[in-house]
């Protein structure tokens, strides 16, 4: 089954929802053993990363999911859940997070509204999330921030919003995006689809 971290985050249930919807065999759990006998696990989000790192911190799951990534299983980050697989973030003050993608969380510069709110759109790479999901095609995006990696190679997806920057990220066995896909209509379902059947099956 999939497991699906619940620790707080205020998207929890409509990631659920939508994951249910397209075929996802799941359970939500806050406990460390339960994600390691997940045979994929989901980490949702919304908000700031400290509070995020705060948070997992507080359930003892930190080592759980480096762990968990680390022996292979297939993981996916949404939002904040992105954010966090980063090394480090500058939101609220410079602080570790997951260290488990190269880069630095950063903040949007310039005269931009932020955070951006709305819907936008992605160009991607071949990879098997984007299965039958057109190039181009907007997804739902809400932050300020954004993982700056000096990897390119781990960029599926980019997006422009006064700068481009990475808005999915794959390696292995670890997938995340930076919009949300449970409210990014057809092709966030489409593509949590092809997550659940092609990635995490």
């Amino acid at each position: 089954m999939i497991a699906v971290i619940n620790y707080g985050a205020g998207n929890l249930p409509n990631a659920v929802r939508a994951l249910e919807h397209v075929g996802a065999d799941l359970y939500v759990t806050s406990q460390a053993a339960d994600l390691r006998r997940a045979r994929a696990v989901v980490l949702p989000g919304v908000g700031a990363t400290a509070d995020t790192m705060r948070s997992l911190a507080e359930l003892d799951l930190i080592d759980t999911i480096r762990s968990v990534v680390g022996a292979g299983v297939p993981f996916l980050g949404i939002c904040v859940g992105m954010q966090v697989l980063a090394e480090t973030s500058t939101e609220f003050g410079e602080h570790s997070c997951l260290g488990l993608v190269p880069g630095t969380v950063r903040r949007f510069s310039g005269s931009l509204k932020i955070p951006q709110i709305g819907w936008n759109q992605v160009q991607h790479t071949e990879h098997p999330l984007w299965t039958d999901i057109p190039d181009q095609s907007e997804f739902y995006f809400v932050h300020s921030y954004y993982v700056d990696t000096p990897q390119p190679e781990l960029v599926i997806g980019q997006t422009t919003y006064g700068q481009t920057f990475p808005s999915a990220i794959a390696r292995n066995n670890l997938t995340a995006v930076q919009f949300h896909p449970e409210k990014s209509g057809r092709w966030g379902l489409q593509l949590l689809h092809n997550w659940v059947h092609r990635i995490a099956a």
